[in-house]
């Protein structure tokens, strides 16, 4: 698979990463690189913050900044719509799961 491809299909997938952990509570940068580095995603804080900062434009996040350890720390949590947009994400998923997944 081609960088370029393999780079648009994980966009997806670390996008619902991000919509699922931001619904379970406030998420911040540096947490998120690591937690998708659990799942095997190599991702660079140059890549993940676009990311954050078009889902909060897109309205599925929004944001706040706290000081920790005499440092701005901005978290992320889903809104109405982003729970939303996850839940019909998940619909698709399980869809495409059952539908690809070898017998």
């Amino acid at each position: 698979m081609s960088e370029y491809v393999k780079k648009r299909l994980f966009h997806g997938f670390i996008c619902m990463h991000i919509l699922h952990h931001a619904k379970e509570e406030p998420i911040y940068g540096s947490w998120m690189v690591q937690e998708l580095a659990h799942h095997g995603y190599t991702i660079s804080y140059g890549t993940l913050y676009p990311i954050l900062h078009d889902l909060e434009k897109e309205g599925l996040l929004t944001s706040s900044a706290s000081i920790v350890d005499g440092k701005i720390r901005k978290y992320y949590k889903i809104t109405p719509a982003g729970e939303l947009t996850l839940k019909e994400l998940r619909n698709y998923l399980a869809e495409l799961t059952d539908e690809v997944k070898e017998k």
